[in-house]
């Protein structure tokens, strides 16, 4: 006669252990993985932004970064939004970027926001100190996503790659669409999406480019997950030749270029 285990009697084989240190690597390194999921928003837009690059006079890097620190309640007080502001880590020569988000020439010029600016500027000493405590200063005016996505993309963001382009003459329009390309590539892969900056007037900048990642760890993680297979086929789908083709194709638009890894100050 056959017989059957009454099912409030029956145990389900125990599950192999693993090593409590392996599980916190594996979950480490998923929570990385969905920090580079890629955004629906979008990547650039219309909206126009100031990005100011800032170099400390010898000496006056804490002043500068007293002022800068300061300078945010100013332009609170003034009615504007007051910059996104990052801190250079490694690469290129400035101490500081700040993307002031103006939206756009006629609006930020107005001639009553102009008039409240000068009020409470002229009220403080940060203008001056700003002379005082810079050896370098820089302003790119650009356009790019709309403020909304520039505020979401920055929250709980830790650790950012900046790159920015100068084309060779008649290739300016074909580097923004490669970095477009770009991000199609990353879709492909399922990986945040850069943000893409437009030249609209200033230094000799044609095109910049923000990663946005929580931390170092996660920005490393994001370039080894995939194997080549998986990064080829979609490098091909996003209109390269290939992905060994990717470095090869931006270079030849390129007059010059800077690459910087930054972190966040406020």
């Amino acid at each position: 006669m056959r017989t059957t285990t009454p099912l409030s009697a029956r145990r389900r084989a125990p599950a192999p252990s693993v090593p409590r240190a392996l599980w916190a690597a594996v979950t480490a390194l998923l929570f990385a993985f969905a920090s580079v999921a890629p955004a629906s928003a979008q990547a650039e837009g219309d909206y126009l932004y100031n990005v100011t690059m800032l170099r400390a006079a010898p000496g006056h890097y804490t002043d500068l970064v007293d002022a800068l620190d300061e300078s945010l309640q100013l332009h609170r007080d003034a009615g504007d939004e007051p910059p996104f502001w990052i801190r250079h880590s490694q690469g290129d020569q400035w101490d500081f970027m700040l993307i002031l988000p103006m939206g756009s020439h006629q609006e930020y010029f107005e001639e009553d926001r102009i008039a409240r600016r000068e009020r409470v500027w002229r009220a403080s000493d940060v203008a001056e100190r700003f002379e005082a405590y810079t050896s370098y200063a820089e302003e790119w005016f650009s356009r790019s996503a709309p403020l909304s996505e520039m505020r979401r993309r920055f929250e709980g963001m830790g650790m950012f790659h900046v790159e920015m382009f100068a084309g060779l003459p008649g290739k300016r329009a074909e580097l923004t669409e490669q970095r477009r390309m770009e991000n199609r590539y990353y879709a492909a892969l399922g990986r945040q999406l850069n943000v893409i900056f437009t030249r609209d007037s200033g230094p000799n900048w044609d095109a910049m480019t923000i990663g946005f990642y929580p931390d170092l760890q996660t920005y490393a993680a994001a370039g080894v997950r995939y194997s080549e297979e998986e990064q080829d086929r979609a490098a091909r789908t996003a209109g390269f030749e290939g992905v060994g083709q990717i470095s090869p194709y931006l270079r030849s638009l390129l007059s010059y270029h800077h690459d910087t890894i930054a972190v966040r100050m406020r």
